[in-house]
Order: structure tokens, then sequence, then C-alpha cells
């Protein structure tokens, strides 16, 4: 864990990434278990179910990234890498979880750009008329949190004499993988 304030915020924000996953992936299945029911039990399917869905797979995968990140799930292309010495993979690290870091917190700011042209459009979904920009609020969001998660990251690495794949996840490939 991070000392101080940091170790606070990461834990907090764990804590609501796994809250929200949980949440909708409970709330799609329901959604989708009560629509088959509803069509072939009682004649009637649900007509905003696609709708909910949608809004919940986007939810899913944005607050998704945060928890890969977080848990050092994320794809690692990594065989030069791996051969690398030590101090060079904690280099590479460092170099790697900041140009991350950068990388989300700019797709985070496009992102907030694409919402407000989406607003302006004025689009709402068919069914539950909801304004289209809504959904998308996940997307800057999950953005957000990952780069949070990269640069607490190297806040880790910065800090520790480990190689650290994520503020939880040490470097390595054991079958057991070893999470502090």
């Amino acid at each position: 864990m991070l000392p101080g304030f940091l170790g606070q915020i990461d834990t907090l924000i764990g804590r609501a990434e796994a809250v929200i996953l949980a949440a909708g992936v409970l709330l799609m299945a329901l959604n989708t278990v009560g629509n088959v029911i509803g069509r072939f039990v009682f004649q009637y399917s649900f007509f905003f179910t696609e709708e909910v869905n949608r809004i919940l797979i986007i939810m899913i995968t944005f607050a998704g990234i945060g928890y890969a990140a977080r848990h050092g799930r994320h794809i690692r292309m990594s065989a030069i890498y791996d051969a690398l010495p030590i101090r060079t993979r904690k280099v590479m690290m460092i170099l790697i979880t900041v140009i991350t870091a950068l990388t989300m917190f700019a797709l985070c700011y496009f992102s907030i750009g694409y919402i407000l042209k989406v607003a302006a459009s004025g689009r709402v979904l068919p069914a539950l008329q909801i304004p289209v920009y809504l959904i998308f609020l996940w997307v800057p969001v999950g953005f957000a949190v990952t780069g949070i998660q990269y640069a607490l990251t190297t806040v880790k690495n910065l800090l520790e004499k480990d190689v650290y794949l994520s503020t939880h996840m040490l470097e390595g490939y054991d079958d057991n993988e070893i999470e502090v």
C-alpha cells in the first residue's frame, strides 16, 4: 500500500471500482434475465433492456480499465523488457507508468470534449429518453481513475526498491502472483 493520504485515496478508489463493477454486472444480468423471462413466459419484452445494457457495458468497461490497472491485469508485451536487468526494468516501468498516466489524462480531456459535442447535439436514447451524453460520462471518469492509478504506480515505484506493476502487484510471472 501507499503511505498516508495517497494510500487512503487508493483504497477509496478501489472500493468504489469494486462496487461499480459488481453492481453493473449484477444489474446487467438481472436486466437480461428479466427480459428473457418476460419474453418467453409472459410474451412481453422490456422496451428498455437494450439501452440499459448499453449504458451498463460502457460503465463496466470504463470502470474496469482502472480496476485492471490497479491489479496489474493490463496487457503487457514484455519479451524484451523481461530480459533487461532489474535496474533498467525499474526505470522502464517508471517511464511506462508516467507515459500511460499522461495518455489516460489526455484521453480524459478529449472525451470531455466529445461529451460536450454530444450534449450540444441534443440526442436522446429512443426508449428511455435519456440524453445520450449522460451515458458517456463514465468515459472520462474511467480514464481519470486509470490515470490516477498509473500515477500512483509511478509513486510506488519511486518509493520502493522492487518493481511494481501496480500499487498492489509486484512484477513477476509466478503462478501465485503476489498481491501486496
